[in-house]
């Protein structure tokens, strides 16, 4: 499934180049080796008009032509039909996870075949100047590990954690945090990437799950990002959805919900419902989670003792899934989705509250209830939604930028 939105303004298109470029490009960038026989019969053009194409792509660095069946030692009679390519190295895509406090950067050929990968740590409170640096610093570590450079990127993408425009831009916090989160990189990326887009986290897992994730071949779904804290990326009849400021799947919402009561993630809710309980003397004093020291309580520990069989572990675990189940019956009456994915990190540890959570998601609903699942696609469903979208940014937009650039 692709998911589609309408994105920042496209870069003007050539007035003269012929659809034809546009079609055979379209089908050779998934098509792999392929021949004019092979264009002509995807697009419907004429055989001439096929091959003008393939050799104006081909002379413009988009293809490349590889040797033909008598080079390559494989023919056996007739004329040989010429071969031709993607040339998948002629660029490179940029996906980039700037969360909290970690951000990862993968550079990827055309294909999106993963070339190098950075990952740095960030502190949340850090100024927008120190975090633009860090986040920018980090694309150029993994540029330098895919043996790259800022000259080789067609096309870059950034999931943020805050509200994000179709411009790239973020509202004003109340106390500053989404503008730390998105400290200007939209402009800072678009002095030397020729596609830039800043995108909410959240929708870019959505745009994961669509494309390679749980949520495949759906139209309808919400992919919930929700270790340290709650974020929706919502896909409506195929479309993100982002509102007039970016803000539809910001869960502050939830400070209203009785029984869910902050945006806190299922993560941050488990570490701090097991830390209560013990401090309150609620659990066995010789069991695995009292022997915990208060800083080694965390959502991960607690949830890993739950799948081992602790006691204390396992009821937390239901009260953490009866508040999923909660947060998921309001996301059902909000979007009407087949389903809602557990995203991100904390997916890999979840399988307890989300059995919980179905165990406890109400009947008699006037709308049928959606399917709760878990990503299989872990802690990197981020970049991997931001590569995709770098990918269909690229594919869109290659032939409007290809003649601007070196190779």
């Amino acid at each position: 499934m692709t998911t589609t939105h309408p994105g920042p303004p496209a870069p003007p298109r050539t007035p003269a180049r012929p659809a034809s470029l546009d079609a055979v490009l379209a089908y050779a960038w998934g098509a792999g080796e392929l021949t004019a026989s092979d264009a002509l019969a995807a697009t419907g053009l004429t055989r001439s008009t096929t091959i003008e194409a393939l050799d104006a792509l081909t002379g413009m660095g988009l293809l490349r032509e590889l040797p033909n069946a008598r080079e390559a030692g494989t023919y056996r009679k007739g004329r040989p039909a010429r071969r031709f390519e993607l040339r998948a190295d002629g660029a490179v895509l940029v996906g980039v996870d700037s969360g909290q406090v970690h951000v990862t950067a993968t550079v990827t050929d055309l294909l999106s075949r993963p070339l190098g990968t950075a990952r740095a740590v960030l502190d949340p409170e850090d100024d927008a100047v120190t975090r633009r640096a860090a986040v920018l610093g980090t694309v150029d570590s993994a540029l330098d590990a895919a043996g790259r450079t800022r000259a080789d990127v067609l096309s870059l993408c950034a999931g943020v954690p805050a509200p994000v425009n179709t411009r790239g831009e973020s509202p004003r916090h109340p106390d500053g945090f989404w503008d730390r989160m998105n400290p200007g990189l939209q402009g800072a990326f678009a002095v030397w990437a020729p596609l830039v887009r800043i995108e909410n986290d959240a929708s870019l897992a959505a745009v994961a799950e669509g494309a390679a994730g749980a949520a495949t071949g759906s139209r309808n779904y919400v992919s919930l990002l929700a270790g340290g804290r709650l974020g929706a990326g919502v896909v409506v009849d195929g479309r993100v959805l982002h509102g007039a400021h970016g803000g539809v799947g910001e869960m502050v919402a939830f400070d209203l919900v009785e029984g869910v009561g902050t945006a806190s993630g299922l993560g941050a809710r488990a570490a701090e419902w097991a830390a209560e309980a013990v401090a309150r003397g609620e659990v066995d004093p010789s069991g695995a989670l009292a022997a915990l020291a208060p800083g080694e309580i965390d959502g991960q520990r607690v949830l890993g003792l739950a799948a081992a069989g602790d006691p204390d572990a396992l009821r937390v675990v239901q009260r953490v899934g009866g508040m999923l189940a909660r947060v998921v019956n309001v996301l059902a009456s909000m979007f009407d989705p087949e389903r809602i994915v557990v995203s991100g990190a904390v997916s890999a540890g979840v399988q307890q509250v989300v059995e919980a959570a179905r165990a406890a998601l109400p009947t008699g609903r006037h709308l049928p209830a959606p399917v709760l699942a878990i990503s299989p696609l872990g802690a990197d469903v981020v970049v991997t939604g931001a590569v995709a979208e770098a990918a269909a940014a690229a594919r869109r937009h290659a032939l409007d930028l290809w003649g601007t650039r070196s190779g």
